[in-house]
């Protein structure tokens, strides 16, 4: 009785919890209604004589229910619960520490309820690549899945699918660790770690500028950060504020090795890929792009930080973009130790801006 009638109603709301299901959440409550009208009744007369006909026909009938109830419990939710759980995907754990305390949101109407074998907890942002939604991974680890509306072409997704590769080769000691992608069904997807704290950009615009210890920290994180993701032979092609996550381990780098994957897409809709207060003049004048361009996206974002504001402004796109190509940015809003490396990664020729590895060396120097 213990052990079968009374854990089944536990563990039907268990699995209603998990997936989600309002159906299983009233099974588990017509079922203790029912066992535990049979136990009070059996517990509160002597014998079964005792009881009066009219509650031994409901009690009668409240223990068929459950008894039925458990049978579709053993043989229907927990083989399906079963198969949920067998076919989740591969990937590497996910350290159960980086989980966020943070009490969860609904979600908005719109949203969808699954992304694959990852249950949508709230959204956490959309821009012109998709959606990006907070998630519960199967081991019960939150992650961030982001959700890409313009891969519909096989070509397209084979290639978002080998620069994932890529990015996943990436150090991840100051990176968003990639921890699954998928290309198959109706939207490519992406599953990242999820690192909780506010970007960089939401971080300057609600506290100032950051003060020159918290800058200097900053650059050199962020710039080691790029230096690991070109080691792997990754462009990340969109670096800027946003992308940049303030953890309580320090700054994370994210959306590195995207931007490239969707270039292909980008010739046809017209669509940009990149911001233009944070692109390098070889992205605006359609010439190769290399880890050189990061640096001068790094550049801009370490004066973002330093200032509040963009170096080449943010008003209309002609006039970033020319300033961009011909503007030279005051520089002394930034610390004596940093202004002469970030003036280099500002150069509007690649080849002559320093890499990634030697902005570490001259920041520490």
């Amino acid at each position: 009785m213990f052990t079968c009638g009374l854990a089944t109603p536990v563990t039907i709301g268990i699995a209603a919890f998990w997936l989600r299901n309002i159906w299983h959440g009233v099974a588990a409550a017509v079922y203790l209604v029912g066992i535990g009208s049979f136990v009070i009744v059996i517990l509160a007369y002597d014998t079964y004589e005792d009881i009066p006909a009219s509650l031994s026909m409901i009690i009668t009938v409240g223990l068929f229910v459950s008894w039925f109830g458990g049978l579709v419990h053993a043989a229907v939710l927990v083989p399906f619960m079963a198969r949920a759980r067998l076919t989740a995907p591969s990937y590497p754990q996910v350290d159960l520490r980086q989980r966020t305390t943070a009490p969860s949101h609904q979600r908005r109407p719109g949203d969808p309820e699954w992304v694959g074998h990852y249950r949508v907890l709230q959204q956490l942002g959309r821009g012109g690549q998709g959606s990006v939604y907070l998630a519960m991974a199967p081991n019960g680890a939150r992650v961030a899945v982001k959700v890409l509306h313009d891969l519909v072409d096989e070509v397209a997704r084979a290639r978002f699918a080998r620069e994932v590769e890529a990015a996943r080769r990436v150090a991840t000691f100051s990176t968003a660790r990639v921890l699954d992608v998928n290309i198959t069904g109706r939207h490519a997807y992406i599953v990242s770690e999820y690192i909780e704290g506010p970007s960089l950009e939401q971080l300057v615009k609600k506290y100032g500028p950051r003060d020159q210890d918290s800058l200097t920290r900053l650059a050199l994180s962020t710039a080691g950060a790029l230096a690991a993701i070109h080691k792997a032979g990754v462009v990340h092609r969109d670096f800027k504020p946003s992308n940049v996550l303030i953890g309580h381990d320090g700054p994370r780098v994210i959306d590195f090795g995207i931007a490239r994957a969707l270039d292909q897409v980008t010739v046809t809709s017209g669509k940009m890929v990149g911001t233009p207060p944070y692109m390098s003049p070889e992205q605006l004048t359609g010439a190769a792009v290399g880890p050189a361009s990061d640096v001068f996206s790094w550049a801009v974002t370490i004066m973002f930080a330093a200032t509040g504001r963009p170096a080449f402004g943010e008003d209309t796109v002609p006039a970033v973009f020319h300033r961009v190509l011909t503007f030279h940015p005051d520089l002394s809003p930034l610390p004596p130790g940093l202004r002469g490396i970030v003036k280099a990664c500002l150069n509007k020729k690649p080849e002559e801006r320093p890499s990634a590895s030697d902005v570490m060396l001259a920041i520490v120097r």
